[in-house]
């Protein structure tokens, strides 16, 4: 029998594996070998909860159709088992891998280039985390690397081309972004020096994200050195409810100078290190494949790659030759910034405001966000946390952190479990006070065996409003659309179809956009009533006071009569 395991070692995944992900979007992977599945017992009647747990029916992973819910779950997964073995867990881990690996194996080979970069990344982080299990240290150092200090460039047609757009058009955000780029420069140059790389690659934040920590891009790659989530997790980057280490400037710089270095030492040359930290590795290897034992440079390859590509090394050529002459094309290049001021960490223990924080440290508003952009919520964690402060106020920090009131965050409606080996739905739901039922509705569970270590579930807090079938919006037949949603979820959210939202709203292709508002009628069945639960209620009493029959009521709602509401809940009435 193929496991995972043996497929893995047998393609020398551990060892050889290729890296192949950036942070933007990258060409079709090559197809993996699919381990042949192992036989599973068939499913016990779901209103049984203690069959062995982690059980999958046969097929089960191949429900899970959205890519992106694929791609999500499988990251979680990996992140499980890191999580897994960090605490010493390797049963757990090498469980949580296996559900990755599964999950990776199921992502398009071939359409969005995200998902694609994305499943290579996710073999990687597999491979990356298979070798931290066996290996209890390295065995070998680092390779020695020596680089070139001096990047060459290449002055063509396509590099004056980007100067031109550079010195005419976009002007205006180049000499922003030249001005912004004082902030941090200094600090990545350093970092640079350190590791023997080129001092112009300090310059690739202005191409990147024009030197803008909070950068967000259509890929939803993210920071100055625009890491998507799988890359910034294959470089140690942390993302979790509280803190999104792509933001943080030192860190990021750390992961992109790793990632750097790893692209030129597989390609030999900056040009296609470049183009590969643009395009991902594994198009730009593919390429170069094409025609073994004869070298090929960037400018062979050039035609073959996407577009943004073919754009991207002349960008960051052309902006090496306008810092180093900008008379030469006819621009007043500004003051750069200051550089941050220095800073020192500070451990804190306790969520902090850090708004509330400046007001004690009598620093400038908005002075610890500036320093810590890192954090999603303004916020020190509920964990302890190493806050960058002025290394002015290093004396008196810690009495202002013990004089700042502790932040309480807004009380969520769900709260995450992680699955651990043994557990079933029944146990979590009985640890958290909830039902079997809730925790399959929140979750899209179809059956209570179909759990694996690793998974996180959403579990439902009392007061949570948990609907399953017509979600109902706030503005009558209209949805208006969030950044990572896509018809097919939110087809499913309102229980009609792609088609349908597609044909009343005209729309030509699945293409939709952060805050577009789309028309949702027939499945959405907004012409129902609502009923928010009150303390004390009951199906049967709600059923009757609304002249309806109680399995109308539960069958219209999704329940059963063994399922609990909640104070909060939102009921549909027939």
């Amino acid at each position: 029998m193929i496991t995972l395991w043996s497929a893995i070692l047998v393609s020398g995944a551990c060892t050889t594996i290729e890296p192949t992900s950036t942070p933007a979007p990258a060409a079709p992977a090559t197809p993996t070998p699919t381990p042949t599945p192992e036989p599973t017992p068939p499913p016990q009647d779901a209103a049984g909860d203690e069959g062995e747990p982690g059980d999958k029916a046969p097929g089960e992973a191949a429900q899970i159709l959205d890519p992106e819910a694929l791609q999500q779950a499988a990251l979680d997964s990996c992140q499980s088992a890191a999580e897994f073995l960090d605490q010493g867990d390797v049963d757990d881990a090498i469980d949580a891998l296996d559900r990755a690996y599964e999950l990776m194996l199921q992502l398009p080979e071939n359409g969005d280039a995200l998902f694609v970069q994305t499943k290579d990344d996710i073999r990687q982080l597999v491979a990356d985390l298979i070798t931290r299990i066996y290996e209890s240290q390295r065995v070998a150092a680092p390779p020695t690397r020596s680089f070139d200090l001096a990047l060459p460039i290449v002055n063509n047609e396509q590099v004056q081309q980007e100067i031109r757009s550079f010195t005419n058009g976009e002007r205006e955000v180049f000499l922003e972004a030249y001005r912004r780029s004082g902030l941090y420069r200094p600090m990545i140059l350093k970092k640079l020096e350190e590791a023997g790389l080129p001092s112009q690659l300090s310059w690739l934040p202005l191409v990147e994200s024009h030197f803008k920590v909070t950068a967000y891009s259509r890929a939803a790659a993210v920071g100055l050195w625009q890491f998507i989530g799988s890359t910034g997790q294959r470089y140690d980057l942390t993302r979790d409810a509280w803190v999104d280490e792509r933001k943080d400037p030192e860190k990021a710089t750390d992961a992109a100078i790793a990632y750097l270095s790893d692209l030129h030492d597989l390609f030999g040359d900056w040009p296609k290190a470049l183009a590969a930290y643009n395009c991902g590795e594994g198009r730009v290897a593919r390429l170069q494949r094409r025609s073994p034992g004869e070298y090929l440079d960037f400018w062979d390859l050039y035609d073959l790659l996407p577009r943004e590509t073919r754009r991207y090394v002349p960008r960051f050529f052309a902006t090496l030759m306008i810092v180093e002459d900008p008379e030469k094309y006819g621009i007043e290049l500004p003051e750069p910034l200051p550089p941050q001021q220095e800073w020192v960490p500070v451990l804190v223990n306790k969520p902090l405001k850090l708004d509330q924080l400046d007001e004690r440290l009598e620093l400038a508003e908005g002075t610890l966000r500036a320093l810590n952009p890192e954090l999603r919520e303004a916020a020190t964690p509920s964990k302890p946390y190493k806050l960058k402060v002025p290394a002015a106020k290093e004396l008196i920090v810690m009495a202002s952190v013990e004089a700042t009131p502790e932040w309480k965050p807004p009380t969520p409606s769900f709260i995450t479990h992680r699955v651990r080996r043994g557990e079933t739905l029944s146990r979590i739901a009985q640890r958290y006070g909830t039902s079997v039922t809730q925790i399959m509705r929140s979750n899209n569970i179809r059956s209570a065996h179909r759990i694996w270590p690793g998974q996180r579930l959403q579990i439902p807090v009392r007061g949570a409003r948990v609907v399953r079938g017509p979600a109902f919006n706030p503005v009558e037949g209209t949805h208006t659309v969030r950044r990572g949603e896509n018809l097919y979820t939110i087809a499913r959210r309102y229980s009609t179809t792609v088609e349908r939202i597609k044909r009343d709203n005209a729309l030509g292709s699945n293409t939709i956009f952060p805050g577009q508002k789309l028309k949702v009628s027939a499945g959405s069945r907004t012409d129902l009533k609502q009923y928010t639960v009150r303390r004390g209620d009951t199906p049967s009493g709600i059923a009757s006071a609304h002249g309806v029959s109680l399995a109308s009521l539960l069958r219209t709602n999704g329940l059963s009569r063994n399922s609990t509401i909640y104070p909060g809940q939102v009921l549909a009435i027939p």
